[in-house]
């Protein structure tokens, strides 16, 4: 064979495969292009030659029941995967011939604006309208009873939508990112509603369950930010997780619906299913009734703004990563109805200064109070026979850690990673101290005391300390009375060097803690000293004249809140980010200034009073 045949070969071959492609449909009747369906029906297909010869379907297209092609007559029974996908659409007729619409049938059609669909079609599939931004009205007929994947999802002009009673399921991000929606109804015949199924429909203000729904996948409402009200008639097992929502639920069902910020859980509620209140950063508070068991996992994971919670003592097992990221939470009680603490439960909860683990608890899990920095004391129940790795990672302030159990509790040596506790004092039963100094990582603990010496965990506990300024001394003062304070004081301006000049300013970073015999140790206060000048006017017997003074001013940062103190009425605190971000400010009246910021723990931030700027990190 010369190479000219072969050449020949090889280019047909090409064109074989290029026809095969390229001419994917059957056949062009009146400039809608088909595919036979086992010879006997046609269905709407694209052009593939739509690259080559630039043609494609636009502006009005009416689709005929019956079609003829080579002196045979076909009914056109269904509209093929892509059939019109961005196409430049204004408008489209469906005849009653088709009862099945393919999968991104008009997925793009950026243009088109409305659609009525026939009674003949029974199913609409996924991303039939998806990204059919300009579509502001559908019809959908009583014979549709399935709404596919996406079916909907970025259809932004989309005002409203009647889904009718022979739809039983509504799928996975069906309606997502329909942003002009304001309120949709639900028929009873609906049983399923998939995930994130109207997720980001921010102008969507609320929305009525009905009792025929019976599951309702993960984070249905998510980024639902303008939702004021869900209903749910009645339900059996109900997931929902909305991010900045306002909503009010009121239900009947026997596991839980999540509202946020405002949210009222009832008394019949048993299970707090897995990711209920996953991303609410709007919810500040909640209470768990005495009915329910169990806290799922991720049942509060991102819940950034919660800064308390009651659990009853009904709980019995909180799930992996129920408040993982919580940072707002200073406190929690474990009820002694817990028997385990999941994986990353409280990890990164690091405004958490002591917890205690219930005698109810066999194991606490992998993570568990990971990243927990603020923690100081820890108390472990009796019953504890297992630590998971890094149970207590990053635990960098631990001071007193409290085991109750006889038996030392095994771990893989790394529950306390990222934390050399030889600072710390580790208090045990009297008869087992050698057995936990022969450990690893108890071992590890500066020191290894007998726990008669330490916290009583029936004992009450001393308030936290008050911190004030006045008269040239320090002041504490406490709502326990008797009590002894323990207080450390550091200068943040003086460090070694080798200078012939020190600048002393006089910042001064003050921690204090209360104790009293028969009680348990206080949370530990902290602020800021710093002198800063004032002027103020002073009268003479013969003239006024302006004086400058050095006035001292007392910083406290906690929880996202920044309080300054002083005799400074009139002066303005502003307060910034470490990388100059304005975070907001006050006026000093009647010696107090506040400012709320969203800082979390162990975060810098700059507070600037007159010409004094000050570094202080948020507790």
């Amino acid at each position: 064979m010369n190479k000219n045949s072969f050449a020949t070969i090889l280019l047909t071959l090409l064109l074989c495969m290029m026809s095969t492609d390229t001419f994917a449909y059957d056949f062009e009747v009146g400039g809608i292009y088909y595919n036979l369906i086992d010879g006997k029906a046609a269905e709407v297909t694209y052009n593939n030659m739509y690259y080559y010869d630039g043609k494609s379907y636009s502006g009005e297209v009416v689709i005929p029941e019956k079609i003829t092609y080579e002196g045979v007559e076909y009914p056109v029974e269904s509209i093929g995967n892509s059939a019109f996908g961005s196409c430049s659409l204004t408008s489209v007729t469906i005849p009653n011939s088709v009862t099945s619409i393919g999968n991104s049938a008009f997925s793009g059609c950026s243009i088109l604006t409305s659609i009525t669909i026939p009674n003949s079609v029974t199913n609409i599939g996924n991303s039939v309208f998806r990204g059919c931004s300009g579509l502001t009205s559908v019809t959908i007929p009583n014979s549709v009873t399935s709404i596919g994947e996406t079916a909907f999802y970025g259809c932004t002009s989309l005002t409203s939508i009647e889904i009718p009673n022979s739809v039983t399921s509504i799928e996975r991000e069906a309606f997502k990112s329909c942003s002009s929606l304001t309120s949709i109804e639900i028929p009873n015949s609906v049983t399923t509603i998939g995930y994130q199924a109207f997720s980001d429909c921010t102008g969507l203000t609320s929305i009525t369950i009905p009792r025929s729904v019976t599951s309702i996948a993960f984070a249905p409402f998510y980024g639902c930010s303008s939702l004021s009200s869900i209903i749910v008639e009645k339900g059996n097992s109900i997931y929902d997780s909305r991010d900045n929502c306002n909503a009010i639920i009121e239900t009947s069902t026997n596991t839980l619906i999540a509202g946020c910020k405002k949210t009222t859980i009832p008394n019949s509620v048993t299970n707090i299913e897995n990711g209920a209140f996953f991303g609410c950063t709007g919810i500040t508070s909640i209470t768990i009734p005495n009915s329910v068991t169990n806290i799922g996992d991720y049942s509060f994971d991102g819940c950034t703004g919660l800064n308390s919670i009651t659990i009853p003592n009904s709980v019995t097992s909180i799930g992996d990563h129920a408040f993982d990221g919580c940072f707002r939470l200073t406190s929690i009680t474990i009820p002694d109805g817990v028997t385990s603490i999941g994986w990353c439960a409280f990890s990164e909860c690091s405004n958490l200064t002591s917890i205690t683990i219930p005698n109810s608890v066999t194991s606490i899990g992998s993570y568990a109070f990971r990243d927990c920095t603020s923690l100081t004391t820890i108390i472990i129940g009796k019953n504890v026979t297992s630590l998971d790795r890094d149970a207590f990672a990053n635990c960098n302030n631990l001071k007193d850690v409290y085991c109750y159990a006889e038996k030392v509790p095994s771990t893989d040596g790394s529950s306390f990673y990222g934390y050399n506790p030889h600072s710390a004092t580790l208090y045990v039963p009297a008869g087992t101290i050698n057995d936990y100094m022969s450990t690893a990582p108890w071992s590890e603990f500066g020191f290894i005391k007998p726990i008669e010496e330490g916290i009583n965990p029936d004992a009450p506990k001393c308030a936290t300390p008050t911190i004030s300024y006045a008269n040239k001394k320090l002041k504490f003062t406490c709502e326990t009375d008797g009590v002894d304070f323990v207080y450390e004081i550091t200068d943040a301006d003086i460090r070694k060097g080798y200078e012939n000049e020190v600048n002393l300013s006089a910042t001064y970073n003050i921690s204090v803690y209360a104790m009293k015999s028969g009680y348990n140790n206080s949370d530990v206060a902290t602020a800021t000293l710093v002198w800063t000048e004032a002027e103020f006017t002073v009268t003479t017997p013969t003239s006024a004249q302006a004086v400058k003074e050095s006035v001292p001013v007392l910083i406290s940062a906690n929880n996202g809140l920044i309080t300054v103190k002083g005799e400074l009425d009139g002066q303005t605190v502003t307060v910034y980010t470490a990388e100059g971000k304005l975070l907001g400010s006050d006026s000093i009246s009647g010696g107090l200034a506040t400012v709320s910021t969203s800082l979390g723990a162990g975060t810098v931030a700059i507070v600037k009073i007159g010409q004094k700027a000050v570094k202080v990190v948020m507790r």
